[in-house]
């Protein structure tokens, strides 16, 4: 536990600024993160050190394609998140209370990338940005030995937050659920406009490729997606797209997504973007 950045105080509460959400939290409450705790009027990450997922990547996994290619990558995780997709794939450490972890240091957690010979680390699992203290932290002190710093975000910060992240992060994949607002209100317990704006703030400072979960029935509209397309293409053509199968999971019963409407998408992701991946397919990318 430390006391949190991106905070202020209002009367008797406190509000939360790190994310969209800007939580007003109750003295002995916890934010929609529930990682973010009002202590005695101060504001507490609540999860700092915690780590509950290590793993040992290909990069590609994360998914990154053109960023390092080739190399592997130690993976550090938490727990929480600041939304609530009912088709999560990690919600044991990103949904659930108290899953098994263990304590690091930011000193600890770099030093294991450099006694592995590695010379790239990254924040992923679950939701990295409820992690912010850690996250920034740790990344600060791997640039000091020249390791490369990737975060897998759904996105869902504030400008300011970001900003600061920004100066000692080299890449991001941000997962861009849905071109559809309502979607992530009604699935996702978010916003769409926030994790556009940033993509926005991203762009040209960091390294960034972009995941969609094309999943059935939900978000596989060809024509939402073209306006999905459409949009990445109008900041940069260039921006890698990863287009992933859903897989039933956590509280979504969908069928698995037709791999049919994946290479349907991707030719028509082709017309605006260049560089489009599909994922979760085995034989297909």
């Amino acid at each position: 536990m430390k006391p949190a950045l991106y905070w202020e105080k209002e009367a008797d509460k406190i509000r939360c600024r790190l994310c969209p959400h800007c939580c007003l939290i109750r003295e002995g409450n916890s934010g929609r993160c529930r990682e973010r705790k009002n202590i005695e009027g101060i504001l507490y990450t609540l999860n700092y050190g915690v780590i509950t997922s290590i793993g040992f990547d290909p990069i590609e996994k994360k998914p990154l394609y053109h960023f390092m290619p080739g190399t592997t990558i130690l993976s550090y995780g938490s727990r929480g998140c600041n939304l609530s997709c009912s088709f999560c794939q990690n919600y044991r450490i990103s949904l659930e209370p108290n899953p098994p972890s263990i304590i690091m240091s930011p000193e600890e957690a770099v030093q294991k990338v450099i006694d592995e010979n590695l010379n790239a680390i990254a924040f992923t699992y679950n939701e990295p940005t409820v992690w912010y203290e850690f996250m920034l932290d740790t990344a600060r002190m791997a640039k000091k030995h020249q390791i490369s710093t990737v975060c897998v975000t759904n996105g869902f910060i504030n400008p300011e937050p970001l900003e600061e992240l920004l100066e000692c992060m080299d890449a991001f994949n941000i997962d861009l659920k849905s071109f559809s607002d309502l979607f992530y209100r009604k699935i996702c317990g978010g916003e769409l406009g926030p994790v556009l704006d940033s993509i926005k703030i991203i762009h040209g400072k960091a390294h960034l490729e972009i995941t969609t979960l094309v999943v059935e029935n939900e978000n596989d509209d060809l024509n939402e997606l073209e306006s999905l397309f459409q949009w990445i293409g109008s900041i940069d053509a260039g921006i890698v797209l990863h287009l992933s199968r859903y897989f039933p999971s956590y509280k979504m019963n969908n069928p698995a997504t037709n791999v049919e409407t994946l290479i349907k998408a991707k030719e028509l992701a082709g017309k605006y973007l260049k560089n489009v991946y599909i994922g979760n397919v085995p034989g297909i990318r």
